[in-house]
């Protein structure tokens, strides 16, 4: 009877202790109202009736597949989050069975990583389901480190007790806590579209988008390409330093591609394990890139735009909500997106027909409907002699008065008769001063085909201007300008001296057929602005663009003391600028592109040259067939810069150079000693060049005697210091056959060349 007794006053005691902590819970949780609160509270009272140093309350988070606790640190909450089948806290979620453990450091589902975060030191724990009246469970509460004695079963079912009684009360907080959230969102949804909307500014407009996408989805990054149209194109602009930089690729291309084309959302939770996703971005810019979620931007008329493309959720994928809002969100900026870029459009062609009418050359004046003078271009005002505030906002009339009345005149005309008028060789009168012009009357329409104005064209043709738009197109503008000073008419036919520079690309065809047409026109252009500075630096006249040839000289229409020493230096400087271009299109992944150079100097026929529509300023003699032969050449020796011995004696500098044969070239007997320039090589590419070049010259001369075994060991001591030698290795195979089939008769070691 004792012991049934002891076992009953036990049993009281303990229901006694129960109900105490459960009066203490529901009282707590009574007088609280948000989610942190009950939690705290909870916390709190775990840790007060269990007499255990640190208690916690972890609930699921079914968007995540996470559990997550929320830590008081001073005014501060910080939030710890660990996926809900790990840990302690994890097996007790999933199985839905309480667990004690005495000891941590032997159990192994204990995961230590909290411990080290907080710098707390866990000895035991005791850890227990909530669920709700349902029997769902929510989440889970373990209280730590018993201050005296260790856990048992009547702990166990006061913390389960607890933890019912509560887990109403924390479904409540929870669901007043999530509409709360989706109601903040919403209200920040609906100011931040408000915003938007009300921007016009293209680039302003995409950095806000993008911002705005970032912070809404908890993401790290994102971006918003919009389609060009007229180039089949998505671009998008970021902020580079103090300007704002553009990306664009074709709209069919990587993922933001697929999504534009197929209208479909994509949703990566694992980029790298996704074949769409390409990873040269990442190792370009150093980002890596973890999960992806990409929309189509679609406009009120069904019609894709764009897509906006959101990189990386902080606390793992992107969620079916994310999906749902960031349609939402590109939906509702959608209008603003269209507007910005019509904006953006329009002023883009405005600042490019301004631009376009201040660097035109010819003066242009646009009038409006009444005769008054709208705008008028720089050159306008420089021809005509006023300053803008002058003739911006007069009538044409008394613009365009006294002896310039006709302008006037040739202006009604336009307008009564609605068609465009042109008068060549007309004179006009400014400030006591005539200019000679071409002038075009053109009506102006909108749209709708109503007249809106005016504009005229006018062209001075003064002696000056036609000379030195001619002379513009060969040689520096300040080569024209020292023409012009001279006051000598050099157009006309003479007799000069002159050095003639030839080059040309190699293995174009091959590597226009690569490219394509688009990307070879491209590649010239850049190629052959870089050529020609090389040639206007030296004060060199550019002759002719021959396809991908160049023709140029240098000492005409004007000699200088030194102009094969300028065409050498021209020729240097295009093979060393066209190494640093080739050095950036390789890191581009383009093809390199090879040049070849030929330089003869000889007396020339230069002038005008063609039919009364078509004249052009040229030389032509011998010595232009020569330089082109030389270029020619190069191949033959695997030269880059070959020189005739006319231009080496006219030399003034010192340059590296080696004689490489006695040529006669196609259509000429008599042999011309021709010279390898080596200034524009490396050592990296041409190593040990002074070694190389004492055995190669030793070779030359054996060569030349007939001694032709002796030249191959020199050519061959030659390759040993520099094996990639092109000109030594020729001569050892020239040798070769010439030991196997001596030629004919006196051997005189001149090469008859071929081929053109």
């Amino acid at each position: 009877m004792n012991g049934v007794r002891a076992k009953s006053t036990t049993t009281s005691s303990l229901d006694r202790r129960k109900a105490k902590c459960l009066e203490d819970v529901l009282h707590r949780v009574a007088v609280v109202e948000t989610l942190d609160e009950v939690l705290e509270q909870l916390v709190e009272a775990t840790s007060l009736q269990l007499d255990t140093e640190r208690s916690t309350v972890f609930l699921n988070d079914e968007d995540s597949g996470e559990l997550y606790a929320r830590i008081a640190q001073g005014a501060l909450r910080r939030e710890i989050r660990l996926l809900n089948t790990t840990g302690i806290a994890g097996h007790v979620y999933a199985s839905g069975r309480p667990v004690i453990v005495h000891d941590t450091a032997h159990d192994d589902r204990f995961n230590p990583a909290i411990d080290e975060q907080t710098g707390f030191q866990t000895r035991s724990i005791m850890c227990v389901p909530i669920r709700t009246l349902k029997g769902q469970i929510i989440g889970v509460a373990q209280t730590l480190n018993k201050r005296k004695g260790r856990f048992g079963k009547a702990d166990q079912d006061i913390l389960e007790a607890m933890m019912q009684h509560a887990a109403i009360a924390l479904r409540n907080a929870q669901t007043i806590e999530q509409i709360e959230k989706s109601r903040q969102q919403e209200r920040e949804f609906m100011d931040v579209v408000a915003e938007l909307t009300s921007e016009i500014d293209l680039n302003v407009l995409l950095q806000k988008v993008m911002s705005e996408a970032t912070s809404m989805l908890n993401a790290e990054r994102s971006t918003l390409f919009l389609n060009e149209k007229k180039t089949n194109e998505l671009f998008s602009r970021i902020a580079q330093g103090d300007g704002v930089g553009e990306i664009r690729f074709p709209n069919h291309l990587g993922i933001a591609g697929t999504v534009f084309v197929s209208r479909a959302t994509v949703n990566i939770p694992h980029a790298y394990a996704d074949l769409r996703f390409n990873p040269a971005f990442d190792k370009k810019t150093g980002f890596f890139t973890r999960s992806i979620l990409c929309v189509p931007v679609v406009n009120k008329r069904g019609e894709t735009i764009g897509v906006t493309q959101v990189l990386n959720k902080r606390g793992g994928p992107f969620t079916d909500e994310d999906e749902q809002r960031l349609k939402a969100f590109t939906a509702q900026v959608s209008i603003a997106l269209e507007n910005a870029k019509l904006f953006d459009d329009v002023q883009n062609m405005k600042n490019y027909n301004e631009s376009m009418l201040q660097s035109m050359s010819n003066g242009v004046l646009t009038l409006d409907e009444n005769g008054v003078v709208v705008t008028c271009n720089a050159a306008g005002l420089r021809i005509l002699k006023h300053r803008s505030e002058e003739i911006v906002g007069h009538k044409i009339r008394d613009v365009f008065g006294g002896g310039n009345q006709w302008v006037v005149e040739r202006v009604e005309k336009v307008r009564d008769n609605n068609e465009a008028d042109i008068l060549m060789d007309a004179e006009m009168e400014w400030r006591d001063q005539k200019v000679s012009i071409n002038l075009t009357v053109l009506p102006l329409h909108g749209v709708d085909g109503k007249p809106l104005g005016i504009m005229i064209m006018f062209e001075d043709i003064s002696n000056e201007k036609r000379v030195k738009s001619t002379m513009a197109r060969y040689m520096d503008p300040g080569l024209a300008d020292k023409l012009l000073e001279s006051g000598q008419d050099l157009l006309g036919g003479q007799n000069s001296k002159a050095s003639m520079l030839f080059t040309d690309i190699k293995s174009f065809t091959s590597l226009a057929e690569e490219l394509g047409a688009q990307a070879t026109v491209s590649l010239l252009n850049e190629y052959f602005t870089i050529m020609v500075e090389c040639i206007s630096r030296e004060g060199g006249m550019l002759d002719k663009f021959i396809g991908d040839a160049i023709m140029a000289e240098f000492g005409i229409p004007l000699p200088h003391d030194d102009d094969e020493d300028r065409a050498l230096r021209a020729a240097i400087a295009m093979q060393t600028e066209l190494q640093a271009w080739n050095r950036d299109r390789v890191g581009q992944g383009r093809p390199e592109v090879g040049m070849r150079v030929g330089i003869n100097t000889d007396v020339v026929v230069s002038g005008n040259i063609g039919s009364p529509k078509r004249m052009d300023y040229t030389v032509i003699g011998d010595g232009v067939n020569l330089a082109s032969r030389l270029e020619a050449a190069c191949k033959q020796y695997g030269a880059y810069i070959l020189i005739s011995d006319h231009t080496r004696r006219g030399l003034r500098g010192t340059y590296r150079m080696r004689e490489v044969d006695l040529l006669v070239v196609k259509g000429k007997t008599q042999p011309v000693p021709v010279f390898e320039v080596l200034d524009h090589y490396r050592d990296v590419e041409f190593p040990n060049m002074m070694e190389v070049l004492g055995h190669f010259n030793e070779g030359v001369a054996g060569y030349r005697r007939g001694d032709w075994r002796r030249a191959v060991g020199s050519f061959g001591e030659a390759l040993r210091a520099h094996p990639n030698d092109f000109c030594s290795r020729m001569y050892v195979d020239r040798c070769e056959r010439l030991m196997a089939e001596p030629p004919p008769g006196d051997w005189n070691g001149v090469w008859v060349m071929t081929t053109k």
